[in-house]
């Protein structure tokens, strides 16, 4: 089955886009451009990495509670971007759990952790918690775990089958990524400007009633995901069963803002229709 919806990539104004749609089932709905591409995923590189911390947690490596990062934060703290550290820099800003602080230093933090905990480099250790199992033999997390992924529409739409219906994880793990973590914190969803409250899960962001927002104006206030810096994107929408992935090699902007939320509606539309 293909997608109609999809096809407005084509429109995009970015050299190479890909994009896909997969059911809660797994069933792939429609994929359109090069689905086996290896696109640079920038921050839609932190919901893998946060899926391979909490395989941690679930293992017995480490516990959502322990001390990591910044005195008195805790993984918890990190993956919830709650930890004090600032966007790009290990230096701490605000007391851990006052604010919503996007930080790129805190997953470095959280992926160093982590490595300390299993005795191994985090890239390894999320190529066998994650991506082996999960067959996404096309991407690496090397580098940064905050940013320096690398994936394609194919190996994404593995994953977001698996945070649809996890077999890795206990489904009340991953429900507990979806859900709301220190609510009522405010803060900058970064390329939209200041939240109140700016509502995040463990590792992904929650629309919730967030506006202006990346996703649709169709999308449920329970659909959660990431989007890149790199011009990606990947959302999960409970209400309509489905997830959407896309991926391209032109830095997010003006352009992104305009282009994908009607994009995602056309998608929510097509499939419930």
């Amino acid at each position: 089955m293909s997608l109609n919806s999809l096809a407005s990539i084509e429109n995009w104004p970015v050299p190479t886009a890909a994009a896909g749609v997969v059911r809660a089932d797994g069933t792939v709905l429609g994929t359109h451009g090069p689905a086996a591409h290896r696109f640079p995923l920038a921050s839609v590189t932190k919901p893998l990495a946060a899926y391979a911390a909490l395989v941690a947690y679930e293992e017995g490596a480490i516990e959502l509670e322990e001390p990591a990062g910044p005195p008195g934060a805790t993984v918890r703290h990190l993956l919830a971007h709650t930890s004090g550290l600032a966007f790009d820099e290990h230096r701490v800003t605000a007391p851990p759990g006052e604010r919503r602080l996007y930080s790129n230093a805190g997953f470095e933090q959280l992926g160093d952790h982590i490595a300390k905990a299993a005795d191994m480099p985090f890239a390894e250790y999320a190529r066998q918690a994650v991506l082996e199992p999960l067959g996404m033999a096309h991407t690496s997390l090397d580098g940064s775990p905050a940013k320096d992924g690398v994936s394609t529409v194919e190996d994404l739409l593995r994953f977001a089958a698996e945070v649809q219906a996890p077999r890795l994880l206990d489904p009340r793990t991953v429900a507990e990524a979806m859900t709301v973590q220190y609510p009522g914190t405010k803060g900058v969803l970064p390329g939209y400007g200041h939240q109140n409250p700016n509502d995040w899960g463990l590792g992904f962001e929650i629309r919730d009633g967030k506006s202006p927002h990346w996703t649709g104006s169709a999308s449920s206030p329970r659909t959660f995901g990431h989007f890149g810096q790199s011009g990606t994107f990947l959302w999960l929408d409970p209400d309509a069963a489905l997830a959407c992935v896309a991926l391209t090699d032109r830095a997010f902007g003006p352009w992104a803002v305009e282009a994908w939320p009607p994009f995602t509606d056309g998608v929510l539309a097509e499939t419930r229709g």
